[in-house]
């Protein structure tokens, strides 16, 4: 895909997860599984952890915010169902516990990391960067390059970069970043994430 120009909830969701690359714990227990209709109120719950306090920093109050987070929450999952018909909408877990959320797209040449968001509680344990190091390894293994839209103030481009993704472009308030197919030595990485290879649904 080129640089068109992309709804907002396409550009922005890739840096949903905080920064937490200094962490180094193993965290063997995660896994994903597909999302289905009973997991809805869930999925907005994390969406609206992403942004809720950005939004009472605006001013509002938290009965504003939260209505207004419900209707932008409908508007998004609608429009990553139309523009990735044949991504993943997987359920990131610890343990039996639902944690957050991983968006991802494997389907053609190029692997789309739509949005990757952790419940408050698991931000900055090492967990996204887990399972960030997994998907790339699987990208590389399968000779895939990758990309994303990640917000320019969002300190987790650090963690993008030390995994090999580069900056290709821009489009308002998001850079576009790119991986080329390219090995990934990672001993860490080789750990397989239950669900990740799974076939895509």
């Amino acid at each position: 895909m080129g640089m068109e120009r992309r709804n907002a909830w396409s550009e922005r969701s890739a840096g949903s997860m905080s920064a937490d690359g200094d962490v180094c714990a193993p965290h063997d227990d995660i896994a994903l599984r597909a999302a289905t209709d009973a997991d809805m109120d869930f999925l907005r719950d994390v969406f609206s952890s992403t942004r809720m306090q950005e939004f009472i920093s605006a001013g509002m109050s938290v009965e504003q915010a939260e209505a207004l987070l419900v209707s932008q929450f409908s508007i998004q999952h609608a429009y990553y169902r139309q523009h990735y018909p044949h991504g993943r909408f997987d359920i990131i877990m610890q343990g039996t516990s639902d944690i957050g959320r991983l968006y991802h797209d494997w389907h053609g040449d190029t692997v789309q990391l739509i949005d990757i968001a952790l419940l408050p509680a698991y931000r900055g344990a090492g967990i996204g960067t887990r399972l960030l190091r997994a998907i790339v390894s699987e990208a590389a293994g399968k000779r895939m390059p990758m990309r994303l839209y990640v917000e320019f103030d969002n300190p987790v481009r650090k963690l993008y970069r030390t995994l090999g993704f580069v900056p290709v472009g821009e489009n308002g308030v998001y850079e576009l970043m790119r991986r080329d197919v390219m090995s990934f030595d990672d001993d860490e990485a080789r750990a397989p994430v239950k669900g990740l290879s799974n076939p895509f649904q």
